[in-house]
């Protein structure tokens, strides 16, 4: 084992994902983790790679870009995923855990790791190298002054859906299908014409809590709130979350469909896919108890929105994460720009792998933009254009195949495979 101590700070996906592979490396580990003594004004549990979100890491299929990002990180034996695939619960083509004990997982792991210390307390200023900072989108206001010596920092608004309990739900009203008979996941709501239009028009003119930090706050696409999604058009959802298309029921259509997907291991949680909002609490109860089969339901969880913190990366850091300004520092996770739970631990995979050969006096490892996982590196390193914004994985910032099938399906299937070849290369050195 090296005497060489490493500092991560934070305990999210990315944090504790780096922390683990140093580790295998042989490197002992400080981890700082402010919580339990302060929490974010999102997180509310005390452990470890806490979702807030959602439950859902997306797709698992090899035919959607995340799909093929988890199964490259499944190669390189990631902590993260071996303890989402140990607490999923059932959620179609998808990749959805038991949150609580999702976390309560990786917490155990980290803390019975030998090499890694972990402190309870709030880092408030950029620690000296080797460290790697990845404290995630809600970074703490003195460490993120800090942060700012070096340069722009961005801001953006995310939103997480509300939660409600499964024996509140009206279950003559509510019924079980995935999309396109994928089996029987998630419970559907669905709605008719007339329920879909005066559900609209309370949403559209239900009131949010205000905003005062910015005149105009950014809001990541992915992660939209319902409310604001909605104002674009009056059948903006019943085209995009709400649409009903392979939902059909006794061989006939919905007009329009609300899903919940399953929240924790024992189904007595279900989340409002597609149901970010910032809508006053009353304001949720109100209108989402519109929603067919919702008329008394419990709300375990009402919906958030809050403010997320990302670097300008493209001007500071290396495909690496490394800062170019100062080698030793490196940076993981949402702050860096990558959007999405899988997207945020695979950063803190590559720079736990590429810390650990900086600290041996190696060049950092090549992963090419032709991997999931090398292509997020490269994108937030290397965006040239002027408005430079949080990216999940798509296939689109992968480096594309000369001669590459015109079908999509079979395209993507292509990327994939060349993508898993490389990454079993790579595996020798990471």
């Amino acid at each position: 084992m090296s005497e060489r101590r490493v500092t991560v700070v934070g305990a999210g996906l990315a944090g504790a994902e780096a922390a683990d592979r140093l580790t295998r490396h042989g490197f002992a580990v400080d981890l700082y983790e402010m919580k339990p003594h302060k929490h974010t004004p999102a997180h509310t549990g005390d452990g470890y790679a806490e979702l807030v979100c959602s439950n859902s890491l997306r797709s698992d299929r090899l035919e959607n870009a995340v799909g093929l990002l988890k199964e490259e990180m499944r190669l390189l034996d990631s902590l993260i995923l071996r303890c989402a695939d140990a607490t999923r619960v059932p959620a179609g083509g998808a990749l959805a855990v038991d949150r609580e004990g999702f976390s309560r997982m990786v917490t155990e792991q980290i803390e019975q790791n030998p090499l890694i210390r972990v402190h309870h307390e709030e880092v408030c200023a950029l620690p000296d190298p080797p460290a790697i900072i990845a404290t995630g989108p809600l970074t703490s206001d003195a460490l993120s002054r800090s942060i700012g010596t070096l340069g722009a920092k961005l801001h953006f608004y995310d939103a997480a859906a509300p939660i409600v309990t499964y024996d509140s739900l009206d279950h003559s009203r509510v019924y079980r299908a995935s999309r396109y008979g994928r089996g029987d996941d998630y419970l559907n709501c669905p709605m008719t014409r007339e329920e879909y239009f005066s559900f609209y028009r309370a949403l559209v003119t239900a009131e949010t809590v205000p905003l005062h930090e910015f005149e105009t706050p950014r809001v990541f696409e992915g992660c939209m709130p319902v409310e604001v999604m909605a104002k674009r058009g009056e059948m903006t959802l019943a085209y995009g979350p709400l649409k009903p298309v392979g939902l059909e029921m006794d061989g006939k259509r919905p007009f329009a469909v609300v899903q919940l997907r399953q929240d924790n291991a024992d189904g007595t949680l279900w989340n409002l896919v597609g149901f970010q909002t910032n809508l006053k609490f009353p304001e949720q109860k109100r209108v989402f108890s519109m929603i067919p089969g919702l008329e008394n339901a419990e709300f375990a969880r009402y919906g958030v929105m809050h403010r997320n913190t990302f670097l300008e990366s493209p001007k500071l850091l290396n495909s690496d994460y490394q800062l170019r300004a100062r080698p030793g520092i490196f940076f993981a996770g949402q702050i860096t720009g990558v959007e999405g739970y899988v997207e945020s631990a695979a950063s803190g995979l590559l720079a736990g792998i590429q810390m650990a050969r900086c600290l041996r006096g190696e060049p950092p490892l090549d992963v090419p933009a032709s991997t999931a996982i090398g292509a997020l590196a490269h994108y937030v390193s290397g965006y040239a254009g002027s408005d430079f914004q949080p990216m999940n994985v798509t296939f689109g910032i992968l480096s594309q195949l000369d001669g590459a099938p015109r079908n999509k399906h079979e395209r993507y299937l292509k990327l994939a495979e060349r993508a898993l070849a490389i990454v079993k290369e790579l595996k020798t050195n990471c």
